[in-house]
């Protein structure tokens, strides 16, 4: 398909066919990404060590936060800002966009490595890890975030493509990438805990690789130079507009999880791998979100930018909700039969029951939070972000400050703090929802 084949798709295609054609590879690569959580958490379990299971608790909230503001935050800014300028049809503000998305990522990757590598230790040692597990934690932190800028080129590039309607590109690069990273990290793994992280470093300086020929390429519909103005503010500012904030919006969504691992780590070890467990599927419903809302984010910006705004809003709910049923879907069979995801990586007592109370609790709302995610995806595309931190801050108060007092002060135990998780799950939907009827949406 054309480049302009593709655009002409994206404004005027039947809306349910679009979505699945240019989700469909970012829902591949999401499976195979899926995939390699999964098997770092299985190839850390075979040690047989739950002080190794709950380092990789205590990292995995950081290592979440690299891939979720590369791909999904700073890069839905990227794609945002792409799609609108080609959806105007202005070539050069796209390709300018290209350009400033590459500084971007370099000055994030400096800004990760100095947070999570000179004060690792402090932040895993906040969370409860002591002793082995946060000796583990801390070099598995400095192998990852010093490689991390290879995160950074690959999702910022990849996020480019999306924004041109490439899905396929990026797709396929990053599919190859945990494909190799896969049978890697078994063998790192299973010869000394902390080197996954290498794995992980190599497989994305694959993908980087690959990005950066397909933008620097004869064919390439946005080509990746230096800007013909130079670098400018005002090339920052509409990736940043979105990006930033949106990377705040990370934040919070970390925040909430890190405050109740935090909590949780009073009970130990073996409540924090189990509490990991757990709401490492939470983690991993946000890139599933993410095979549809990358698309979204395309759909939406270049209609934003053709001044569609009815449409925008059909494929927006369109895809949020096939991603509310596969969510709902998953949170159904991991209330019901917990032991399918947890026995993946444990078999200690302790860690079961924890990961059991938690699903148990918060896996029936999982379709709100698929939901949400695509919106929040989908609301890149309208260039505003305002609703999606209201949704966010929303969430956190009710799961973060209701489980405080849970804790606290009203004595509900660990089933409240839990309940409180969930409730703030689905204000954080109820209040997108609202979102897409406000003037980023409407045009008015």
């Amino acid at each position: 398909m054309t480049p302009a084949e593709r655009r002409q798709m994206m404004l005027a295609g039947p809306i349910v066919p679009t979505i699945l054609a240019l989700a469909a590879p970012n829902v591949l690569n999401v499976a195979m990404q899926s995939l390699v959580s999964v098997a770092d958490g299985f190839f850390v379990g075979q040690l047989g060590s739950t002080a190794a299971l709950a380092a990789l608790a205590l990292v995995f909230p950081a290592q979440m936060t690299l891939g979720m503001m590369s791909a999904g935050a700073m890069g839905g800014g990227i794609s945002s800002s792409v799609a609108r300028a080609l959806g105007s049809g202005n070539k050069a503000a796209a390709e300018a966009a290209a350009a400033h998305a590459l500084a971007i990522a370099l000055g994030m990757a400096a800004l990760f490595a100095i947070i999570f590598v000179g004060f690792g230790r402090l932040i895993f040692g906040a969370l409860g890890g002591s002793g082995a597990a946060l000796d583990g934690a801390e070099a598995f932190a400095t192998i990852l975030f010093l490689g991390c800028i290879v995160h950074w080129v690959a999702n910022s590039m990849a996020s480019v493509l999306r924004g041109t309607g490439d899905m396929k590109t990026p797709g396929l690069a990053l599919v190859a990438s945990a494909a190799l990273q896969i049978p890697l990290a078994g063998a790192l793994t299973l010869g000394w805990f902390g080197l996954p992280a290498v794995a992980a470093v190599i497989s994305f300086a694959f993908a980087a690789v690959w990005m950066l020929s397909r933008l620097t390429g004869p064919k390439a519909t946005v080509r990746l130079r230096w800007p013909v103005d130079g670098f400018r503010w005002r090339a920052f500012r509409d990736i940043l507009k979105v990006g930033a904030i949106a990377c705040l919006v990370v934040l919070l969504t970390n925040g909430t999880v890190l405050i109740v691992t935090g909590l949780i780590g009073r009970q130990g070890d073996a409540a924090i791998a189990g509490y990991g467990i757990g709401s490492r599927l939470e983690y991993m419903l946000i890139p599933i979100s993410f095979g549809v809302g990358a698309a979204l984010t395309a759909l939406v910006g270049t209609n934003i930018g053709a001044r569609q705004h009815a449409r925008a809003r059909r494929l927006a709910w369109t895809g949020a909700l096939m991603a509310g049923a596969v969510a709902t879907a998953i949170g159904a069979v991991v209330a019901i039969w917990p032991d399918l995801w947890l026995g993946l990586f444990t078999t200690d007592a302790g860690a079961l029951a924890s990961g059991r109370h938690y699903l148990g609790i918060v896996g029936p709302v999982y379709g709100f939070f698929g939901v949400a995610m695509a919106l929040y995806f989908a609301s890149q595309g309208t260039g505003e972000m305002l609703w999606p931190v209201g949704a966010n801050l929303t969430r956190i108060t009710i799961a973060a400050g209701g489980s405080l007092l849970a804790l606290d002060t009203l004595g509900w135990g660990v089933s409240g703090l839990y309940a409180c998780v969930a409730a703030g799950i689905v204000a954080f939907c109820l209040v997108l929802a609202f979102s897409t009827t406000r003037r980023a949406w409407t045009g008015t």
